[in-house]
């Protein structure tokens, strides 16, 4: 199966609006007790999570995964760190290049392939404010263009 696809659980949209996505990587996710019950029920959310390089492993902050409903003195802190599970090379790449001004590592989304969960992670560049307003317009116009297209369909 191809990197990237899968049932896909969670989505960072806000990724997509804040940065120019350069590279992808597909990693796994080290997980404790019931939090592949909660990502499989979708309890998930990536909205303000990134990835940090830490004494040479990749580490996922920010990601909140809701306790499990029958899980009781079995489940886990929302917001723990989460250990990503990547090649020793790709980590030593996404560390340089992390480290260029302006980079991060962002996860893009986070789905379920062959019964295994997945983080599709992203080198990305900071967008300027002029950049998003200027996509905005991008996508306004191709909505504009669609509009008329469907009207004159009809006619």
């Amino acid at each position: 199966m191809p990197r990237g696809v899968g049932k896909v659980v969670a989505q960072n949209k806000k990724a997509t609006h804040d940065y120019f996505v350069e590279e992808t990587y597909e990693a796994g996710i080290v997980l404790q007790g019931t939090e592949i019950k909660s990502i499989r029920a979708g309890r998930v959310n990536l909205k303000d999570s990134y990835v940090r390089i830490q004494n040479g492993e990749a580490v996922l902050f920010g990601m909140h995964v809701s306790p499990y409903e029958q899980g009781n003195r079995y489940n886990h802190d929302p917001l723990r760190t989460r250990k990503l599970l990547l090649h020793k090379r790709e980590i030593n790449k996404l560390f340089g290049d992390s480290k260029e001004s302006g980079y991060a590592l962002i996860p893009l989304k986070l789905y379920l392939k062959n019964g295994f969960c997945k983080v599709l992670i992203g080198l990305a560049r900071g967008k300027k404010n002029y950049d998003k307003r200027e996509d905005l317009k991008k996508k306004e116009a191709k909505r504009e263009i669609e509009r008329a297209f469907r009207e004159r369909q009809k006619m």
